[in-house]
């Protein structure tokens, strides 16, 4: 499968469609593999006229990995909110929004339309901020301003949370089924995330790809101020039930953005449950066809 480069650092990614229609750059929150896009999802967005790529995020799935130690979760979690300046940490999200820009160069593809879930919506809305020319649309899920103040998970699923980083595959699914049930709405399939999960270990594990990337998102800070000057047409998607990224962020989000809209499902969580797939892609298709010239 095809690779760009951001200096040093490989992304992997697979596009589906044809380059002839008009791009969907699909990127994936924290942790995660692009193969968190499931394929009959990706499906439905190809079935309505997209080309659509999805890309591993640096230090997830086949793209590069950062060497080193990452500092512990503990850690990181206690430094959020505190002034990001001070943070030394080995990337940013501006450099995971031009990874995703080098998939585009790779992809010969000179404009497109953002969808970013979770962290993925991070990078989605930097990328927003620093390359306005090469995007047409934004659509933001379960996602967050960077303020401190709104999005936060809430105290009940902090105290919960497994903090250890599994050493096995065996752990490693076993925590991933547990962090979904905490986040996930009332639709989650607990057997069916195991079986995607044994699939993703297999692929690539990196037990430091969480640790990284939290720290590029608290040394970001607060995108806010950014995002009330933002003109690209934005779509927020938030779940009422999330309780990682509360739905404050989502709306967060909407009121700073200009005229942005907001939908909100009631039964999501802080995961696409495929109940909601034609909902999801239907509001993120609507949003497309309606800023297809930018």
């Amino acid at each position: 499968m095809p690779t760009a480069s951001n200096g040093d650092t490989k992304l992997h990614y697979e596009t589906m469609g044809s380059s002839d229609d008009p791009t969907i750059l699909l990127i994936m929150g924290l942790g995660a593999q692009m193969t968190a896009f499931r394929e009959d999802f990706c499906q439905l967005l190809v079935d309505a006229g997209f080309h659509v790529i999805r890309f591993d995020n640096r230090d997830v799935g086949l793209s590069s990995k950062t060497p080193g130690e990452p500092p512990a979760m503990e850690a990181l979690l206690g430094l959020n909110g505190e002034d990001p300046s001070t943070f030394d940490v080995p990337y940013l999200l501006t450099d995971m929004s031009n990874d995703a820009v080098a998939v585009l160069d790779a992809a010969d593809v000179s404009k497109a339309h953002l969808v970013g879930v979770s962290m993925g919506g991070m990078i989605a809305q930097t990328m927003t901020i620093e390359h306005p020319d090469r995007i047409l649309s934004l659509t933001s899920i379960m996602s967050t301003t960077g303020n401190p103040d709104v999005g936060a998970a809430t105290p009940e699923l902090m105290m919960r949370m497994p903090m250890s980083v599994p050493t096995s595959k065996e752990e490693a699914i076993a925590s991933s089924v547990e962090i979904y049930r905490l986040i996930s709405g009332p639709a989650f399939d607990e057997e069916e995330h195991a079986l995607h999960a044994a699939k993703d270990f297999d692929r690539s594990w990196n037990p430091n790809a969480q640790s990284f990337q939290i720290a590029a998102i608290f040394a970001s800070g607060d995108r806010t101020e950014s995002l009330r000057s933002v003109g690209t047409p934005t779509l927020v998607i938030h779940g009422r039930l999330d309780p990682l990224v509360q739905v404050s962020g989502g709306e967060a989000t909407a009121a700073t953005v200009p005229n942005s809209k907001i939908v909100v499902f009631e039964e999501m969580g802080h995961n696409l449950p495929e109940t909601l797939w034609i909902d999801i892609t239907n509001e993120i298709i609507d949003h497309a066809y309606a800023n297809a010239g930018g």
